[in-house]
């Protein structure tokens, strides 16, 4: 069942645009500070959709959109038989999908982990690192939402 938090505001739910385009930034971040462990050349479709991502935040294209590109980066993920390089694919996938769904940024964090301990780093570090960049907006609504999660 789905954290009612992270409902939009437009669809009946509690959490305004604001925080879901700082969900979506965050969740983006999270993603495209593991992009590089993905290999030498990065798959344009995972470019794309961070870009997708990010122009949705700024109100420059739809949700359908942000859904196409985060098909786009899953099918990246299915096309590769690298576990670093699929979790990379399925962090940046869950990123864009924040757009549609804002509890997948979650879902980017905890992807991102998955790559960082597949490429044989520290993913306290990175969670550290994450916890990091939240805002203060929605420091205490992702940590709750984790936590209750367990990831």
């Amino acid at each position: 069942m789905r954290d009612r938090r992270f409902v939009a505001a437009h669809r009946c739910g509690p959490l305004k645009k604001e925080r879901h385009c700082q969900l979506i930034k965050w969740a983006s971040d999270c993603a495209g500070h593991i992009l590089n462990l993905s290999g030498e050349t990065i798959d344009g479709r995972l470019i794309s959709a961070l870009k997708t991502a990010e122009d949705w935040r700024k109100g420059g294209v739809s949700v359908g959109a942000a859904r196409k590109a985060s098909l786009g980066a899953i099918a990246s993920a299915n096309e590769s038989a690298n576990k670093t390089a699929i979790a990379v694919a399925r962090s940046v996938g869950h990123a864009v999908a924040t757009a549609h769904m804002a509890d997948h940024s979650l879902a980017a964090a905890w992807y991102a982990l998955k790559a960082v301990k597949n490429a044989g780093k520290s993913t306290e570090a990175e969670r550290k690192w994450q916890d990091a960049q939240l805002p203060p907006e929605i420091r205490e609504l992702v940590l709750s939402a984790r936590k209750s999660r367990k990831i």
